[in-house]
């Protein structure tokens, strides 16, 4: 299994690969091969910064002798005309690197924010927003690093770090306590020790699941508020829950009023608009 640095490596090379492919022939026609300059990040929109950690990768990557001068942090609250960074290095490779570094921190910030603003929708509460795995393929570890960020938390990062039997599970297994009872069974036969979740759609599933046991959290999908508030109250704190399905900013207040631990938020990252920013000389 790949590290994340690993993984943010491969994603680089790839995206670089992408764009430039046997070269950037605008560039190389007209821009002198020793010529130096200076490029600064304008934030145009307001929101939260996220992204300056894998930019700065992506310049240094790319050309080790960019010089990056930072003055913002990750999960700064940004505005119109802010700087965070001027970079410093050859015009070829401050061309050549303007459109990944955007792709990535303009969707990492508009992740961040739309999270901040979830976030601060539950303040008050004991409920924290969680990501889920509808993500963009291989930019997976950045878009759950800029929900973080955003003040958010993170899900399971893939099928290997958490058991999350839902609904096709159980039902290809033969019912809860048979997925239950093959999870306890898989687990002590691999010498794994991982977090069990189960998503439960009635009433009398969250019954199966308090007989029988062996979960961590029961998910509560697509269960409308009076009946979230209902199977709270039947858990009564012996499981973990989790609010899920169909839940949108203007309900997710009322969802977390009824308890709930956790509310996954697939929008977070399946819906986001990039944070509108540039990479303009100066």
């Amino acid at each position: 299994m790949y590290t994340v640095d690993q993984l943010n490596d491969k994603l680089i090379d790839l995206a670089f690969s992408e764009d430039i492919g046997d070269g950037d022939h605008t560039t190389l026609c007209c821009i002198p091969e020793n010529a130096m300059g200076k490029s600064r990040l304008l934030i145009k929109e307001e929101g939260i910064l996220a992204g300056m950690r894998i930019a700065k990768e992506i310049f240094h990557r790319f050309d080790p002798t960019m010089q990056v001068e930072q003055f913002m942090e990750d999960g700064t609250h940004v505005k119109p005309g802010d700087v965070p960074m001027i970079v410093t290095g050859k015009v070829r490779s401050l061309l050549q690197t303007e459109r990944l570094m955007l792709n990535v921190m303009q969707r990492m910030s508009g992740i961040a924010t739309m999270t901040n603003k979830y976030v601060q929708r539950l303040e008050g509460t004991n409920t924290r927003v969680l990501d889920t795995r509808k993500t963009t393929p291989g930019m997976r570890m950045l878009e759950k690093e800029a929900v973080k960020i955003g003040g958010g938390c993170n899900h399971r990062i893939g099928l290997f770090d958490m058991i999350l039997l839902k609904d096709n599970h159980i039902d290809f297994a033969g019912g809860i306590a048979n997925a239950l009872d093959r999870c306890a069974a898989y687990q002590k036969e691999k010498g794994l020790n991982l977090k069990v979740e189960i998503e439960c759609r009635t009433f009398d599933e969250i019954k199966q699941v308090m007989a029988h046991g062996g979960a961590d959290r029961i998910m509560l999908d697509n269960f409308s508020i009076e009946d979230t508030k209902k199977a709270v109250e039947l858990i009564n704190h012996k499981f973990e829950t989790e609010s899920s399905g169909g839940i949108t900013y203007d309900t997710l207040r009322q969802y977390a009023e009824c308890g709930v631990d956790f509310i996954s938020v697939g929008a977070l990252t399946h819906s986001v608009k990039g944070l509108d920013m540039s990479f303009k000389a100066c």
